[in-house]
């Protein structure tokens, strides 16, 4: 072999080894992008395939609609509208102030809202959607309709709106939604929403999460930067479920015109605790909620001494005054300090010490029993029965109808009031005397109480059971707890200190000498029993009952308050209803005439029937012993 075949055969040696060598590098390159791909498009395909889909769809949440609040007649007091707003797309302008400044000269805009939607555009994406108008009437959009070539990136859109078609005649009750605060952000994805509502107060509040509902959801297609394509599918949630009430509305609206500033009217069905009506003096309109109460109204509200905002039959705390002997008496019968018999002789006035404490009657009542000294409110039998009681068994009592106890009614916020105690007034640093006792006797003193806990004892002492007082009869059609009678527990009174009780309420009303005999119910509606009050706001001293004090010579301000319980009908309760007017000087004169006129509406509205319905009137009721008075 020559040299030059050996050189040709060395060189394609060194080519074949190197071809095999690229070869192998080839199919082990080969092979491993075979291995991946077969990884990728087999083993983790669906995995990547989702991802892919996660990139191309966009899922959102749909806000539901709130659920309605009903009356008991189904009558809708809280209930959804549309609402029609103007957006604002960034994206879709050039110059977003001077599109404002053209939706400004068409739809007048402040310098807060104009501040408010800058603010927002800045904050969020050019392609989101910002609002720039709530609540736009037919004309406002008529006219954005017809300007549309000059408002670049404005669009019209719909969506719903809280309304409460009965304004401020149930506002307490009923409460009001606003937007969600930091502070009620709990994890639940719905609160996010815009146009998202959440209840403030009332049963908005309590039953939020009923009246929520559940969201609904829209996918989307987007592209790279998340701006929508196309909608691909809507799921519309599902609305909050409806909640109807125990009040009726046409009645609570008819008390409140027939009540002035500063007096509050429970209604109550005795049998089962359900509040009827619940009428306040003044109140306020939630619609105003809606669209942003302005810095002007809210000074108004809270700047009013009448205090609009606060619930007064709930949150409104007073003594009772006499209203309250009837727990007295219960409470002496029960540690058989007295008999209903035993006669207390009542000369005007009780000497105790070097202390003197008047009978409103000044010449006195002479010698009373128990029935007689409810019915004439001897203040001097009342202060003896306190002084055998002690202040604790007449807290003990007070606790059993429901005075000085928070009550299980589903508004936020009420307040519990106060049955004072030797405890609570040692708890204070300071000893609790006799003389305190003595004034205890007759509902004065210490005592807080709201005219929801009176109606409640009220109730309590009409049936005997331990009723509360509440305002759902359903939740999505279906019957809460506490709609019949026997639902409730007896209070453990024995029937004959009941009956004693109830006897003296009616002999208020119904028998010559009462001091609620003006306040009868016509004959046809039957007997009422019932028990005037009257409590001071400021002290009266010796010096000015020594001149002849008289009520009327005084500033309004510094009158009593004037309070009046009763139930009915009285063979049969019914209704139970307290009746608070404050300054309104006499229960007999203010109150009890009033807590009339609310009977006779309930009668003639709700039409109260034998076996727990309402519909047909009741038959006349006959006063104790089957005789008529």
């Amino acid at each position: 072999m020559s040299r030059k075949q050996r050189e040709e055969e060395r060189v394609r040696g060194i080519f074949s080894r190197r071809a095999l060598a690229l070869g192998l590098g080839q199919m082990g390159l080969l092979g491993f992008l075979a291995h991946r791909l077969h990884r990728l498009q087999v083993e983790e395909g669906e995995r990547y395939a989702t991802l892919a889909e996660e990139n191309r769809l966009s899922a959102r949440l749909l806000a539901p609609p709130r659920g309605r609040v009903l009356d008991r007649n189904g009558h809708v007091i809280a209930g959804n509208q549309l609402n029609w707003r103007a957006l604002l797309t960034a994206e879709q302008t050039t110059d977003v102030g001077a599109t404002l400044e053209t939706f400004s000269r068409i739809v007048p805009m402040t310098d807060q809202e104009r501040a408010r939607v800058e603010r927002d555009v800045r904050r969020r994406r050019r392609f989101v959607p910002v609002t720039v108008r709530d609540f736009l009437t037919w004309e406002e959009m008529a006219r954005i309709e017809l300007n549309a070539p000059d408002l670049p990136g404005i669009s019209v859109d719909v969506g719903t709106t809280r309304i409460y078609p009965e304004a401020e005649h149930l506002a307490h009750i009923v409460g009001y939604v606003a937007p969600p605060a930091e502070r009620d952000m709990d994890g639940d994805p719905l609160l996010e929403l815009p146009g998202i509502r959440v209840g403030r107060s009332g049963i908005e509040r309590h039953h939020d999460l009923v009246l929520r509902g559940r969201a609904g959801a829209v996918q989307m297609e987007v592209n790279a930067v998340g701006r929508i394509i196309r909608e691909l599918d809507r799921r519309e949630g599902v609305q909050g479920q409806d909640v109807q009430l125990s009040v009726d509305a046409a009645l609570t609206k008819t008390l409140r015109g027939k009540i002035e500033e500063g007096t509050s009217v429970v209604l109550m069905d005795a049998r089962n605790g359900e509040v009827l009506a619940m009428a306040t003096q003044p109140s306020f309109d939630p619609n105003l909620f809606n669209s942003g109460v302005s810095a002007a109204q809210w000074r108004e509200w809270t700047r009013n001494r009448a205090t609009p905002l606060i619930n007064k039959a709930t949150n409104g705390l007073y003594a009772p005054g006499s209203t309250f002997k009837m727990v007295v008496a219960l409470a002496a019968l029960e540690a058989r300090v007295t008999t209903p018999g035993e006669r207390v002789y009542c000369p005007g006035h009780m000497d105790l010490g070097e202390s003197r404490f008047h009978c409103w009657n000044r010449s006195g009542h002479g010698a009373m029993d128990m029935r007689t000294a409810l019915k004439l409110s001897c203040d001097v039998y009342f202060y003896e029965m306190a002084k055998r009681l002690g202040i604790d068994k007449i807290a003990a009592m007070g606790r059993r109808f429901g005075l000085g106890v928070p009550l299980d009614i589903e508004l936020p916020g009420i307040r519990a009031g106060l049955m004072p105690t030797r405890e609570w007034r040692q708890q204070q640093g300071r000893p609790w005397a006799l003389g305190d006792t003595v004034v205890h006797g007759i509902g004065q003193g210490f005592y807080q109480l709201t005219p929801l806990q009176l109606a409640t004892m009220t109730a309590r002492l009409a049936t005997g059971r331990a009723v509360q007082p509440h305002l759902t009869r359903s939740i999505g059609g279906r019957h809460v707890r506490g709609v019949r009678a026997e639902d409730w527990p007896s209070l453990g009174i024995p029937e004959r200190d009941l009956r004693l009780v109830r006897e003296a309420m009616w002999s208020v009303v119904n028998e010559q000498g009462g001091t609620a005999r003006a306040a009868r119910l016509p004959p046809e509606l039957g007997a009422m029993a019932g028990k005037t009050g009257t409590t001071q706001v400021r002290r009266v001293t010796r010096e000015q009952r020594e001149r002849g004090f008289r009520v009327e010579q005084v500033p309004r301000e510094w009158r009593p308050h004037a309070l009046f319980v009763a139930f009915a009908p009285y063979d049969n309760p019914i209704f139970a209803v307290s009746v608070i007017v404050e300054h309104g000087s006499s229960g007999s004169a203010a109150a009890a005439p009033l807590a009339r006129e609310v009977l006779v509406e309930a009668f003639q509205q709700l039409r109260p029937g034998p076996g727990g319905n309402f519909g047909p009137r009741v038959a006349e009721a006959r006063p104790p012993g089957g005789t008529r008075p």
